[in-house]
């Protein structure tokens, strides 16, 4: 029906009464001639076009996934004038030869972009849009530049991975509906009021990607080209404690005080500690001064035991003068931008490796690395990395870690590196903001750095909560960086060496701050999850800034003192020392307060009063509409089998979903069907809320059993479940000890609440009927 109607439209705007709609293999394609030669197009799927410089060889740098492949796109094609026109079901395209022209057109007619494809043989594009349209991505801010930036990107660009916690990307996208991806790196962007002009210096930019929609679209066509997130281990998503200056005795100690106080934590990373740095294989194996229990495997079974796991950094040097740089000199591993230099620790010869040689990253995963694995270096934090001034380095860095761990277990890849370019996602490959300062200023700057970071794609992003530099931060900012932190994708903390980031070290109001944050967040963690598949099968990440969640509303374009975490959680941390109120416009809609269920109109501004004496505030809320599934907080992920998810569900006017995700957590099954995948949706209309839960896909079969849905809005006089009156409790916790399904009247801080049992994973319709005489 669609295509017919398309087919209409092609009549009603003057084209042939029998346009043909073509599902073929070749129908896609366009043939564009230009005086000096051609260009070939191809329309990828319904959103993406590729142009490409007749005879190109792809991909030409590691932005475009090489394993990227798309079936036939059924396409209507025509004649009108002297315009080619090929239509799919998200886009029109128009190509007049005589003026060198492309149009590309929404779905509605509305012209996204006009390229003048004169040059383009030349490697230059050239494209206009409306006057105003807001532009991302591109790159955002490293971790010493001085001004905090924004998010909106104007004038001459240039996409880079950079340094220090700088993340890049040859992709400028608009919240009008459009974007423009590069087969470059580096690319030059020179963005106006009314045009995008990109090119490359070190070779010409030959393929260029057109892409159409909103920006869940735009960042899910950007996945499809560059190539899909694998997902993070589940232990991931909950804290992570680095530290430099270390031994085996006061890591145990440490860890057994985090558990002793119940404060959650699932990883601890090393700094140099734990490697034999500057020894033969040093770069590759324990530390036997400081972990004598390294290599035997003894301290990873301790750590198994508490439920802790290790990681350690990586550098991309090896010394010269040792058995590997030796194997380096003997095969060409070398970079040729590196010179040997004294290392700043060891003061002895180092040298960096070539990652982009695929002989060498083959080579750097090697059996001393693999023995250090087996014995419990289970990630990789990649250091240094961007010193090179190659923007494929750390991305190639962290891929030899990832190829050779995916060879040689299934065992989920984690990592975090200094920079970041588009492509390097495909590795397991998560950022960080680099050697920050400490103070509220650089814990504010940190705003921008992460919502800029996703606007290139991304999505896997922390930074050294507490600042890297000194001075220690105070208790203060310790506490605020804590419950900033838990509201990114990748939690965690660090300092400079011999620098403590454990909560308790803080003093008592910190510590019950920080603590508490920490275990709202493992709180969360079904939640979070969810959203970690999401960013792997959509591109679309657990954070999301405003203007993408909100991209018809002007007023949420540039902001960085709040977004989304996920689809229903709003943010928006305290960044002020001392701070009594905090000023904050909510976007539109209806919002509720996480903390004290006060109610919100958007779209104006509201004053928050801010507890400058105990820091424990975050300023949290909850979209109308909101599904939210939350488990128990425990002392790490996997402590206990989960059977029940509370569910916290405020319904709307609209229909709104949330899909329940799980799997192993720590292997790849998910790739091959193993996963748990639950959709959710609830609507309120005429004094009558309708949750319906769909059949689960997937094989896993995960320990959860059912959902207490903690539905809020006026109390129900009556549940059904599949046309089936559910019996009715007297209390939730009665709810909760019975056998099977029923509902329960309540109470929360969001005021009225009607408490449903059902069993998770089969189909479900639940019909809650207000009473009588409610509003």
């Amino acid at each position: 029906m669609r295509l017919l109607a398309l087919a209409l439209l092609g009549v009603l705007a003057g084209g042939p009464a029998a346009a043909a709609v073509h599902p073929d293999a070749q129908a896609d394609r366009m043939e564009l001639v230009l005086p000096k030669g051609k260009l070939e197009l191809r329309l990828l799927a319904p959103g993406i076009v590729q142009l490409r410089v007749d005879g190109t060889h792809e991909p030409a740098t590691p932005v475009i996934d090489a394993q990227a492949n798309f079936d036939a796109v059924a396409v209507q094609r025509e004649q009108q004038g002297d315009d080619q026109v090929m239509r799919s079901d998200q886009l029109t395209l128009r190509w007049n030869p005589g003026r060198a022209e492309l149009r590309m057109e929404d779905h509605d007619g509305h012209l996204l972009l006009d390229a003048d494809l004169s040059h383009a043989l030349d490697g230059r594009w050239s494209l206009r849009h409306a006057k105003g349209d807001p532009q991302y991505g591109i790159g955002g801010l490293n971790a010493f530049d001085a001004d905090t930036g924004n998010l909106l990107r104007q004038g001459k660009q240039i996409a880079t991975a950079g340094k220090q916690g700088h993340t890049g990307a040859p992709f400028v996208w608009s919240s009008a509906g459009y974007g423009v991806l590069a087969d470059a790196e580096p690319a030059r962007f020179e963005l106006t009021d009314t045009s995008i002009a990109v090119r490359a210096d070190q070779q010409s930019v030959r393929t260029l990607y057109l892409l159409a929609g909103r920006p869940a679209d735009l960042f899910a066509q950007v996945r499809e080209l560059s190539g899909a997130a694998p997902m993070f281990p589940k232990w991931a998503m909950g804290f992570t404690n680095s530290q430099w200056g270390i031994d085996e005795q006061e890591a145990l100690s440490l860890v057994d005080t985090y558990r002793a106080k119940h404060i959650p934590i699932d990883n601890f990373t090393f700094d140099f500690d734990w490697k034999a740095w500057g020894e033969d294989m040093g770069e590759f194996r324990w530390n036997t001064d400081k972990f004598p229990d390294g290599p035997s495997g003894k301290l990873k079974q301790a750590m198994d035991s508490r439920g802790m796991h290790m990681t350690g950094i990586m550098k991309p040097r090896v010394h010269v003068d040792t058995v590997e740089g030796r194997e380096a000199t003997a095969h060409g591993y070398w970079l040729a931008q590196s010179q040997p230099a004294p290392d700043y620790f060891s003061h002895k010869t180092v040298r960096d490796i070539d990652f982009d040689n695929a002989a060498a990253r083959q080579w750097f995963f090697d059996d001393a690395l693999k023995h250090s694995f087996d014995t419990g270096i289970v990630g990789w934090w990649n250091d240094e990395a961007d010193d090179s001034g190659v923007d494929t380095q750390f991305l190639n860095m962290q891929r030899a870690l990832y190829d050779g761990q995916r060879a040689y277990s299934d065992q989920r890849v984690w990592s975090v590196n200094r920079n970041f370019y588009l492509g390097s996602q495909r590795y397991a490959y998560g950022v960080w903001s680099g050697d920050i300062q400490s103070g509220f200023a650089s814990m504010a700057a940190q705003r921008q750095r992460m919502l800029a970071a996703f606007d290139v794609g991304a999505m896997h992003w922390g930074m050294d909560g507490g600042g890297f530099k000194a001075p220690r931060p105070s208790d203060e900012n310790y506490a605020r960086w804590i419950e900033f932190g838990a509201f990114t994708p990748v939690f965690r903390v660090h300092g400079d060496f011999g620098q403590k980031r454990q909560p308790w070290t803080y003093g008592p109001v910190a510590e019950k701050a920080a603590t508490d944050a920490i275990r709202l967040r493992y709180s969360l963690i079904p939640y979070i999850y969810a959203y970690e598949y999401q960013n792997h099968a959509t591109g679309v990440g657990l954070v999301r800034p405003l203007q993408f969640a909100y991209p018809d509303d002007p007023r949420q374009r540039d902001r960085i003192d709040a977004w989304m975490f996920g689809e229903y959680l709003l943010v928006s941390p305290v960044v002020e020392q001392g701070q009594t109120i905090k000023h904050l416009s909510l976007p539109p809609g209806q919002w509720i307060g996480y903390f004290d269920g006060k109610r919100y109109e958007g779209g104006h501004d509201i004053a928050l009063p801010v507890d400058a004496n105990g820091w424990g505030d975050i300023p949290l809320f909850i979209r109308e509409g909101a599904i939210i599934p939350q488990q128990a907080a425990m002392d790490y992920v996997g402590e206990q089998a989960v059977t029940s998810l509370d569910v916290l569900v405020f319904p709307a006017d609209r229909e709104t979903r949330f899909d329940v995700y799980d799997d192993d957590g720590e292997t790849y099954g998910y790739e091959k069907g193993d996963y748990f995948l639950q959709p959710l949706t609830v609507q309120r209309a005429n004094g009558v809320v309708n949750f319906h839960a769909a059949a689960a896909s997937g094989r896993y079969r995960p320990a959860l059993k059912d959902y207490v849905l903690a539905i809020h809005g006026s109390a129900a006089a009556a549940v059904s479940s599949n046309g089936q009156a559910l019996a009715m409790r007297d209390s939730v916790q009665a709810l909760r000890a019975a056998d099977g399904e029923g509902w329960a009247r309540g109470k929360d801080r969001y005021g009225d609440v009607t408490y449903v049992k059902i069993a998770a994973g089969g189909a479900r319709d639940v019909q809650l009927t207000v009473a009588a005489g409610s509003p």
